[in-house]
């Protein structure tokens, strides 16, 4: 048995608890895990309770890291695992901080996909295939990524994304028009035939100067 003979609170911002044992430093412990964990001086605490703080401070600094990692836009499940774990949390750390996001509804893949979906669709359109192949490399299920994805109306968004290039090329000059716009859709994702429709149409307009 250990006795806790001292909890002093840091001069950091984060206002971290150290804890000593019979008169030592051990480590140190966020303010959340001493009012949790109900720790006092004059308490006496076994090893498998000084393991168990240790692993309660470490899923706290873990749940803290993941936290700020989310602040800047949603992300999957696999994207904060992969995170977490390249940061040198343990699997069962990592995973039992997924499972609190999750209950606390921080981390949710359907949603993750359906903002992943708009915001490509509002600010670069690509490809359902191609949409559906990046939410896959982001880890989300294939049953997710189905039910995200099925709106996306290829000819519609083939069409929004070349709607600023086409205006910049020369009117005159009708392959260099097919053969720039035609590579960028491609890299977006479309088919063959999409981009046929599409580069017709938007020549089409230029003509009539409806794109102007």
């Amino acid at each position: 048995m250990k006795m806790v003979t001292a909890l002093r609170v840091g001069k950091g911002r984060q206002k971290r608890v150290n804890l000593f044992l019979d008169g030592k430093f051990v480590f140190s412990l966020e303010a959340e895990v001493v009012a949790e964990k109900k720790l006092h001086v004059g308490q006496e605490l076994t090893e498998t309770q000084v393991e168990a703080l240790a692993r309660a401070e470490r899923f706290h600094c873990c749940l803290r890291a993941a936290t700020r990692y989310l602040s800047y836009r949603l992300r999957s499940e696999s994207e904060l695992r992969g995170r977490l774990r390249r940061h040198g949390y343990d699997r069962d750390i990592v995973e039992a901080a997924v499972v609190r996001l999750k209950e606390q509804g921080l981390v949710d893949d359907a949603a993750f996909a359906r903002f992943w979906k708009d915001n490509r669709q509002a600010f670069r359109p690509r490809s359902q295939r191609l949409t559906g192949l990046e939410l896959r490399r982001k880890g989300v299920s294939r049953e997710i990524i189905d039910q995200v994805v099925g709106d996306i109306e290829d000819d519609d968004s083939a069409y929004r994304a070349v709607l600023g290039r086409a205006r910049k090329l020369n009117l005159s000059d009708y392959e260099n028009f097919r053969s720039r716009l035609g590579g960028f859709l491609r890299r977006r994702g479309f088919g063959y035939e999409v981009i046929g429709h599409t580069l017709e149409r938007v020549w089409r307009e230029r003509g009539e100067g409806g794109l102007e």
